[in-house]
């Protein structure tokens, strides 16, 4: 593969860097969760954020939209919600006949609102347009703009009217980012400048980007270099987690069901996102370790013996880079 222009890759770099510098002026602290978005877009992915409420996760998505100059909307799920609530439905009228109207998902950023308080029929009708980003309404199937990004959010306190997000849909996020307390330093600057004392337009946050930008930028991000040598590190790290004991695993046994090699693909996208972030034309074995965690903790099944001894599959991650060398 021909090698990355340094030009381009600064440029990107200094696109990436502006765009986290306006956001940081309505979203204090969250950095990670920023870094985590942002590479998300240039993977051309999508989000599952986890987090209890209040701690700016509506909040980064829509600031990120106003960023990049894209269209925002919000579904809020709720046990009622029908899929023809979020792709559309066929209507008719006597003059004009059947004609269709279209739902939220034809914008360039969704934030699917806590996700897992609607029924698995209505989470259900995410997959076509997150996977192939397309939607069949009736008879016609309609392709959606890009770039065409989702963060979807769960509040882990909470449990009742709740419902479990179908493997086949929790697979379909590439990230899934657990949403951390502001540190103190940071709170004290929240209860200063937050969105309830201030209206959003009075941050003066514009545009830094634009949509063709970035979906040049999600394409310069394929052209990072990943070495054969990190492809073989990534399989080894998938296979870990399906053949534990061969790698010394002793957290393996609480493993239900390894990941799928969507996780392989996502773990090279996604450092491949890291590398450009930080201005390099090719992946680092650290890039690697430093995305793993988003691209594998909610693709590793637990047992019902890990779950009830509260093994988190960040625990098992961990064992795994201390297990396989680079």
């Amino acid at each position: 593969m021909p090698e990355l222009d340094a030009e381009k890759i600064k440029k990107c770099r200094l696109v990436i860097d502006n765009l986290k510098k306006e956001m940081s002026k309505v979203v204090v602290g969250q950095e990670a969760a920023m870094n985590s978005l942002v590479r998300a877009l240039l993977t051309n992915a999508h989000v599952l954020m986890e987090g209890v409420p209040g701690i700016a996760k509506t909040l980064l998505l829509k600031t990120m939209a106003v960023v990049v100059g894209c269209d925002f909307k919000r579904v809020q799920f709720t046990v009622d919600l029908l899929p023809t609530d979020i792709i559309g439905v066929t209507a008719y009228h006597k003059e004009k006949g059947f004609y269709v109207v279209k739902g939220p998902v034809f914008t360039n950023f969704l934030l699917a609102d806590e996700v897992n308080r609607a029924p698995p029929k209505t989470q259900s009708a995410l997959l076509e347009a997150m996977q192939e980003k397309q939607v069949t309404i009736g008879r016609q199937t309609f392709m959606l703009q890009r770039p065409f990004f989702v963060m979807a959010t769960q509040n882990p306190i909470e449990t009742g009217g709740t419902y479990e997000l179908p493997e086949a849909q929790i697979d379909r996020f590439l990230f899934k980012v657990l949403v951390k307390y502001p540190e103190i330093h940071e709170e004290k600057m929240i209860i200063d400048q937050n969105i309830d004392v201030k209206s959003f337009e009075s941050y003066g946050i514009k545009p830094v980007t634009n949509g063709q930008e970035i979906i040049d930028m999600q394409e310069m991000t394929k052209k990072i270099f990943l070495s054969d040598k990190l492809k073989v590190y990534i399989t080894k790290i998938v296979d870990s987690t399906r053949n534990p004991s061969k790698y010394g695993l002793t957290l393996g046994k609480y493993i239900d069901f390894g990941v799928s090699p969507r996780a392989s693909i996502g773990l090279a996208l996604a450092a491949k996102a890291e590398a450009l972030m930080k201005g390099d034309s090719f992946v680092k074995p650290q890039q690697i370790k430093i995305v793993a965690h988003e691209v594998l903790r909610h693709r590793i099944l637990l047992s019902y013996e890990g779950m009830a001894k509260q093994i988190s599959p960040d625990d098992i991650i961990d064992q795994i880079f201390r297990r396989i060398p680079v």
